[in-house]
């Protein structure tokens, strides 16, 4: 819960990255939205030192005061993803390649990119670009057979 506060009157979340380095950010305004629901919801506001995801009693939706692990949060998406149909696989990896691919979508820079996802070389940003992916697309789908 720590890793979530309030600076400049915007809610920033505080990552922990590999190799023990930190990265904080800004919140998208539905992300600052969706936190405060869950923070309100499940009753967080005032557990400052305890985790901000935790586990649930077997598949009750009661949450205990233990964090989720990192293999609790994959089984977790993986629960998600086949509850929504999705065909594919899908790991934080593919989030994190969506994200990227709308930011640049969208006008974004590489170089800010790259800041956000607190990748050390735009060469590793660039490998989570999926923005050619639908360049190929269309022009496949320009093939008259």
């Amino acid at each position: 819960m720590a890793d979530v506060y309030w600076q400049h009157r915007r809610l920033w979340v505080r990552l922990h990255e590999k190799g023990g380095k930190e990265h904080s950010m800004p919140c998208h305004h539905h992300l600052e939205n969706y936190l405060q629901d869950y923070i309100e919801a499940a009753k967080l506001a005032d557990d400052r030192a305890g985790a901000l995801f935790r586990t649930t009693v077997g598949r009750t939706g009661v949450l205990t005061d233990r964090a989720m692990t990192q293999s609790d949060a994959w089984r977790m998406l993986q629960r998600r993803a086949r509850d929504a149909d999705i065909p594919t696989a899908v790991c934080n990896h593919t989030f994190r390649a969506t994200g990227i691919t709308a930011y640049l979508d969208n006008g974004g820079s590489l170089e800010n990119a790259q800041a956000m996802a607190a990748h050390e070389s735009p060469r590793t940003t660039k490998l989570y670009d999926r923005t050619d992916d639908q360049i190929t697309l269309d022009e496949v789908e320009k093939m008259g057979i």
